[in-house]
Parts: C-alpha cells; sequence; structure tokens
C-alpha cells in the first residue's frame, strides 16, 4: 500500500527551481515586498495550488504563539440546542479565519476533565464551556493558562465568565398563562437537578404557579436526564399512574419534549387536548398537529457573546462585564 506524503516548503520549491527561502516568501505573501520576480511569485503559487499546498500550523503556531483555534466543550452534540449554538460558533470562527474543535462530555465530569486536557494539549488559544461539573476549581486554576468562557450554565458563584439565557423570567411567564388554564395539575419534566438549567427552569416554574395562585403538589415535579429518551420514559410512568395523559407539562428542554412526543405518537395521544410547553424552541413544533408553547433562546447572539468575549480576551482585554444574562422569548402556539 503506498504511503501518502504531505506536500512541503521543499517540494514547491524544487517544481517551481527555486531556493526554500524565496518560495517561503512567496507563501508567506512577502514576495512582492522583498522583490521577488512576478513571474517567479505566480510560478510558485500556481504550483502550491495545483498540488494543494498547506502552510504547517504547527510552524505558525510556533511563529506567533496562537494557534487560531478555539475548544467547545458541551455535553452532547445531538442536543438540539448544543447543536444550533455549535453551528452558529463555527460559522463565526470561520469567518474570522479560526478553526473550531469541538467535544462532548456526556454528562460526565471524568470525562470532561479528559476532553479539556486534549484540547489544551492542542493548543487551543480559548475555552467555551458548558460543564457538567458542580465546581469551577478546574477551569479557575485553567484560567490561569488561556481564556476560559462558560456558557448555557454555571456553578453558584463562579469567577468565569459567563454568557447564559435568562431561564427564569420567561418560564415564569409561560407557566402563569398554564397555571391559569389548569389550575389543578400541571407537570414539570426536568433534567438533572444539580444543573443550573434545572433550577432555574424549576424555580421559574414555582414562580409562575406562585403568581396564578396554584400551590404546587410535589408529585407534580419529576427529574431525569435530558435525553429524549427520559423524557419518553417520565411521560410514560407519569400516564401509568394517572390512568391518563395530564391535563398540562412543562419540560425543561426540547429533547425531553421529543421524548414525550415519542410516546404520544405510539400510543395515540397526539389528538388529547393536553396542554403542552417547553423551554426551548424547534422549528418543527410549527409543522405539528398538537400545540406546544415554548420558550425560544436567541442562540445566534448567545454564540455572538460568547465568541466576542472569548476573543477579545484571547487578545488580552480584561472582560468589562463578567456576567452576560440574555432575554428570551415565549412564543404562544395553542390557544389561550
Amino acid at each position: 500500500m503506498k504511503k501518502t506524503r504531505r506536500v512541503t516548503i521543499a517540494d514547491i520549491a524544487a517544481l517551481a527551481g527555486v531556493s526554500k527561502a524565496t518560495a517561503s516568501l512567496v507563501l508567506n505573501g512577502r514576495g512582492k515586498e522583498l522583490r521577488v520576480a512576478k513571474e517567479t511569485r505566480e510560478r510558485v503559487l500556481t504550483l502550491a495550488r495545483e498540488h494543494h499546498y498547506q502552510a504547517s500550523i504547527h510552524a505558525r503556531l510556533l511563529r506567533e504563539n496562537r494557534s487560531h483555534t478555539l475548544g467547545l466543550v458541551v455535553p452532547e452534540i445531538t442536543n438540539y440546542g448544543f447543536a444550533v449554538f455549535s453551528h452558529a460558533l463555527e460559522n463565526l470562527c470561520r469567518e474570522a479565519g479560526l478553526q473550531l474543535l469541538i467535544s462532548c462530555t456526556d454528562e460526565n465530569a471524568g470525562q470532561e476533565r479528559v476532553v479539556v486536557d486534549n484540547l489544551v494539549a492542542r493548543q487551543v488559544d480559548g475555552l467555551i464551556v458548558a460543564s457538567s461539573m458542580l465546581s469551577d476549581s478546574d477551569y479557575v486554576k485553567l484560567s490561569e493558562q488561556l481564556p476560559v468562557v462558560l456558557f448555557d450554565r454555571y456553578m453558584s458563584d463562579t469567577r468565569l465568565p459567563l454568557v447564559i439565557t435568562d431561564s427564569v423570567t420567561p418560564t415564569s411567564d409561560l407557566v402563569e398563562r398554564m397555571a391559569r388554564a389548569n389550575p389543578d395539575e400541571i407537570y414539570f419534566l426536568g433534567g438533572q437537578s444539580r444543573l443550573s438549567p434545572t433550577r432555574d427552569r424549576l424555580a421559574g416554574f414555582m414562580a409562575g404557579l406562585e403568581r396564578a395562585g396554584v400551590t404546587p403538589r410535589p408529585e407534580w415535579i419529576i427529574h431525569g436526564t435530558y435525553h429524549p429518551s427520559s423524557g419518553y420514559e417520565m411521560f410514560a410512568a407519569l400516564c401509568a399512574r394517572l390512568g391518563r395523559p395530564p391535563k398540562a407539562i412543562f419540560t425543561a428542554a426540547c429533547g425531553l419534549m421529543e421524548g414525550v412526543l415519542r410516546y404520544m405518537s405510539q400510543h395515540h395521544l397526539l389528538s388529547s387536548d393536553m396542554r403542552m410547553a417547553s423551554f426551548d424552541d424547534h422549528y418543527l413544533y410549527d409543522s405539528l398537529s398538537v400545540a406546544i408553547d415554548t420558550i425560544e433562546q436567541d442562540v445566534p447572539r448567545l454564540a455572538q457573546e460568547c465568541f466576542t468575549l472569548l476573543t477579545a480576551m484571547i487578545g488580552g482585554e480584561e472582560p468589562t462585564n463578567q456576567q452576560t444574562v440574555l432575554p428570551a422569548t415565549v412564543k404562544l402556539r395553542g390557544k389561550h
């Protein structure tokens, strides 16, 4: 089997009939400035294109002391919200001439440490992290080496720059509407209770009930994980316990609603009059036969804020605002 080999500056120089130093000047954009003949410059550049020559990123790193690479750490790339965020951030990086490396933790703190170490070993210039950890101590220590920005979730009293969406206010507004229409029964299906998004969305849920004058029952609060299968299992158990679908539910993420909808489809419940709402929006909700009210995050802005903050820190600027909290929008589809 033939072994492949990358084309080097020496190869291009030999093909062009020039010295390696001359080829290097041309390929680094300094040929005209240092009076390399136009014909020679064109010959070197043409050969480089024909042979798909790419400058060594390692040589560039040594020269500039930067890798022009950012690291993104998320719990799960198949999660719709994180997928949309990753896509938006990758576009921003590409437009700025940066490379984005994405790693997933599966909500496992041990695995998170491994993927972060791998990204640091690849000499990323900075990290954007949706962490599964309960303490920021590892990242505070790491921030002495490179900039770190937290997003989507946080540890209590974190000292690190943070960009999140306000979960409490819009959840409270939406749940108040739901509770006034269904005061005797409304269920909360959430992810892990230790995670800040779950805590904040539950706080909004409870505040909405209070504003509607509804006293919550302990059995209305159900926790699982943020995986769709958990939404399916929680909703299946709830229907089995009640002997019917609940009158109203609020899911803490669209992945959980995905599991609920799968159960409803399998058990022919899509025509029920259950009131449904979820944190996070999905474009497919506009095409469903059931009406799902949602809280829509401005994900492109979330990505932009993280990118702007991190690149400024990489450039040596101190954050003017340690915490950025973005608003979210209540999107109503049901009858009100």
